[in-house]
């Protein structure tokens, strides 16, 4: 009887192994299994190619899930428009007619993810030139990008990235040292010395705070609290801002994604904040007025114009009209329109080396691309590429003055 009790608890333990096994998701163990499911993650948007027409891949590195997933849709929507409208024809280089593809992956604003995606990239394919639109990316991915031969399209205003003397890079958004002082006068002149700074936790929130606080200070300014967010975690700003209300603070320095961004300012306004708002530009008052339901509580800010308020360039108009037809958007941001613009640049560089290939080639022809940008593409006024890469583009500020967007003209 013992023995057969036995034998019944082993055949019943047996069952339950075996079923335990058939539950076990046992994927992710084989290396060569997880490498092609993380292949099928890989997005391109191949064009239609005629006979004779060849292919030239732009690759994508940058948020598109997570808090930053709104910014990175920006950038790849901006390029995305950029090539499909070139694809229309194709464009010639060296007697042969090209469309461009794009390959796109999600880093979620990970810098070891954007090194991992471009190297994947690489490997891969053969892109002329990868964008990423985050300083921590553009530092990871400068390491091997000259070795691998591709061109860096460094959509970050990060400024400390042309200390590399990366001969393949291209800096396609404006310096973010170009607005403290501006932004530091008009809030001293219209509201008060006392600032808490409320930042991104990012590498870019922490690189902005080098900047803003000597400029604030030199000019007379007391920061009275100092905090950061990590909206990647945090949903409910209260304490955080509760903490930083209670210094009395006069302005508001606030910045990181758009949405997160204007729900830190809501926070503020609900709990009694009468003061003004310092917007790091990595946030976009157009994209936060449309979270907030117009500009009335963006009162008193100050950050980058919007892109639809250059009403005296017909571009910029035509711009953000097909823009926000085409991806069902209340708003066009400057993100969208500098990807755009900067991938025509790209375009007419290769067509100006008379080369897809040679990446120093296109560089060097970079002003003679920027020169040869057709006039109804120049969304945003562009005046050359400098020494370094960066390129030169004429931006002013705006604030927000009983619910109207002004422009503030940058000091020189």
């Amino acid at each position: 009887m013992g023995k057969l009790k036995s034998l019944l608890i082993l055949g019943i333990l047996l069952l339950l192994t075996i079923g335990l096994i058939a539950c076990v998701d046992v994927s992710s163990s084989d290396p060569a299994e997880r490498e092609a499911s993380e292949t099928e993650e890989v997005n391109a948007v191949t064009p239609e190619v005629n006979d004779g027409e060849e292919i030239v891949q732009i690759g994508y590195s940058g948020p598109l899930s997570g808090a930053a997933a709104q910014y990175g849709a920006n950038v790849i929507n901006g390029l995305e428009m950029a090539a499909d409208e070139i694809n229309e024809t194709g464009f010639e280089v060296g007697g042969k007619t090209y469309k461009l593809e794009i390959i796109k992956l999600d880093d979620k604003y990970l810098p070891n993810e954007t090194g991992v995606n471009v190297k994947r990239m690489v490997s891969e394919n053969d892109p002329v030139a990868v964008w990423i639109p985050h300083s921590g990316g553009v530092f990871a991915t400068q390491v091997f990008n000259e070795q691998d031969d591709f061109i860096i399209m460094a959509q970050t205003s990060e400024p400390r990235m042309y200390e590399q003397g990366n001969e393949l890079m291209i800096g396609v958004s404006p310096q973010y040292n170009i607005w403290p002082v501006t932004f530091s006068e008009y809030m001293l002149a219209n509201f008060g010395d006392r600032m808490a700074l409320l930042p991104t936790n990012s590498q870019y929130g922490k690189d902005w705070l080098n900047v803003i606080k000597p400029a604030w200070e030199e000019l007379g300014g007391e920061i009275v609290y100092e905090s950061e967010i990590d909206f990647a975690k945090e949903t409910d700003y209260f304490t955080i801002m509760t903490n930083a209300l209670n210094q009395k603070p006069d302005v508001l320095f606030v910045g990181g994604p758009s949405e997160p961004t204007a729900l830190v300012i809501k926070q503020a306004k609900e709990l009694g904040f009468e003061g003004g708002f310092m917007i790091m530009d990595q946030a976009k008052m157009e994209e936060m007025s449309g979270f907030l339901g117009g500009y009335d509580l963006l009162e008193g800010s100050i950050g980058a114009l919007p892109i639809d308020q250059q009403i005296n360039n017909p571009a910029s108009v035509d711009f953000v009209k097909k823009y926000t037809e085409r991806f069902d958007e209340q708003f066009a941001t400057a993100d969208s329109s500098l990807s755009y613009q900067s991938l025509y640049v790209l375009v007419e560089a290769m067509k100006a080396a008379g080369t897809v290939e040679d990446k120093k080639a296109i560089m060097e022809a970079a002003n003679e691309g920027i020169q040869n940008l057709p006039e109804e593409k120049m969304v945003l006024p562009l005046k050359e590429i400098s020494d370094v890469g960066s390129l030169q583009w004429v931006f002013d500020a705006a604030a927000v003055k009983d619910g109207e967007v002004i422009p503030v003209p940058l000091g020189e």
